[in-house]
């Protein structure tokens, strides 16, 4: 967990790296907020006929407006993107952009494109591996590779005629889905100001996409021609203002998110919002109160605020309460992995080691490349003295990480201490076998 934040799961540290620098990313994993976004996506997605659950919306570390796909289950959207949008149905045409993408095939031809390049292939398996959406186990053996400035540019400028036709496809699909198509050229409208920087301090999304301009004539001629009036979504608007009221009360000041409080129109959301600020500050007592006063009026079954209650209280060493609040999320939302791994991480605190490990084998089940699941799951099993299980859990951890010298040696060390021919046995010997080649030379 990064120390300046309290998202319940901090997943992963990727470098990604140009000509010029390095730079790491994470994602901001939360059960919250990727529920948030999975209300806003469903009906996109059911537009476009492809299964919600089949597809992750995933957050980004990264205040840049951006958005992404590099493969047919994840959407990333940058928390920049997000913070920015004044609308629903701006984050919805986001959404349905990158959803068009996946629809209509871009995505072979991208990564085709992406080789031949040398560009940023491995840019793109970092993050699905960081986000449990690689497709195949051998991905790990590079998270990421130097780019060449000028294939890096060929590659944007080759991807533009899909991002065209990604946004007419995005628009059928907001129409269908009864949201607002509007949505979209608001959102190009917000990147527009992008267009006015160098090519080097652009958002590489501006740099891959059709000139803004374009992009809102074009929107703005579909939706003159279906020339229909969509009313605003109420569930969407509620979900869309906890997203952004979550997000931003742990990205922004304490301070700030205090001193804009009254804006917020949902009371359960300002509630939330003040328990993470006071949360921040340290001041445990008005952090309970709000939360508390958000679980009351949502009548007490909202998972995700006993959630955040739960995390308040770990973080404040009131290991006890936090394990009851946990234990009621989990009740309300028994098949959510964050939560799980929140509720397995209060036991670890509170000494159930055994309880701890089964809890957390059960997120792990969900989520293979949760990186802060295995860590937990790895500790469990070592406070309980089973060090072959142990290592095989860092195995895979290392193995995530692309630590595959590591790995190997983790899995050596598994291999040794595991029944031959057992279940775990075998899973550490082909960690063993994929990453034998990295062993660490002397």
């Amino acid at each position: 967990m990064i120390t300046t934040f309290y998202f319940c799961t901090m997943v992963v540290y990727i470098s990604f790296f140009s000509a010029s620098s390095a730079s790491t990313k994470e994602l901001l994993r939360d059960a919250d907020i990727e529920n948030a976004l999975n209300q806003l996506a469903t009906p996109i997605l059911s537009a476009a006929n492809l299964e919600r659950h089949d597809i992750k919306i995933l957050v980004v570390d990264d205040q840049a407006i951006n958005a992404f796909i590099i493969n047919n289950r994840a959407i990333f959207i940058n928390y920049g993107l997000i913070l920015k949008a004044s609308t629903p149905e701006m984050l919805q045409a986001v959404i349905a952009h990158e959803a068009a993408h996946i629809a209509n095939g871009h995505i072979p031809r991208r990564t085709e494109s992406v080789r031949n390049a040398q560009s940023l292939s491995r840019f793109g398996i970092a993050l699905a591996i960081a986000a449990g959406v690689a497709a195949g186990p051998d991905v790990a053996t590079g998270l990421a590779i130097g780019t060449s400035g000028s294939s890096w540019r060929n590659f944007l400028k080759h991807t533009r005629a899909e991002e065209a036709a990604a946004d007419q496809t995005a628009l059928i699909y907001m129409q269908k889905a009864k949201v607002d198509p509007n949505g979209m050229v608001e959102l190009h409208q917000l990147i527009r100001s992008q267009e006015s920087l160098s090519e080097s301090r652009q958002d590489p999304y501006m740099r891959s996409h059709p000139l803004t301009k374009n992009r809102i004539r074009a929107a703005k001629t579909m939706v003159d021609l279906n020339n229909t009036e969509i009313q605003p979504n109420p569930h969407a608007q509620y979900w869309f203002a906890r997203l952004r009221g979550k997000l931003s009360a742990f990205k922004e000041p304490p301070k700030r998110t205090l001193k804009q409080i009254n804006k917020e129109k949902y009371d359960d959301v300002q509630n939330m919002r003040k328990a993470v600020a006071y949360h921040r500050q340290s001041k445990t007592k008005d952090a309970i109160n709000a939360i508390d006063a958000a679980i009351s009026i949502r009548n007490n079954k909202d998972g995700f605020y006993f959630e955040l209650k739960g995390q308040i209280l770990l973080e404040s060493r009131k290991l006890k309460n936090a394990l009851t609040a946990y234990r009621e999320a989990q009740k309300i939302e028994p098949d959510n992995s964050q939560i799980l791994a929140g509720l397995g991480r209060a036991e670890l605190a509170s000494g159930e080691y055994q309880t701890a490990s089964e809890t957390l084998k059960r997120a792990h089940a969900q989520d293979h490349n949760d990186t802060r699941i295995l860590r937990d799951l790895g500790q469990a099993y070592a406070n309980q003295g089973k060090i072959g299980l142990a290592s095989l859990v860092t195995a895979e951890l290392y193995e995530i990480l692309g630590r595959l010298a590591d790995a190997n040696i983790q899995a050596k060390r598994a291999l040794n201490l595991l029944p031959e021919g057992s279940a775990n046995w075998l899973r550490a010997q082909d960690i063993f076998v994929a990453t034998k080649k990295f062993k660490k030379k002397g």
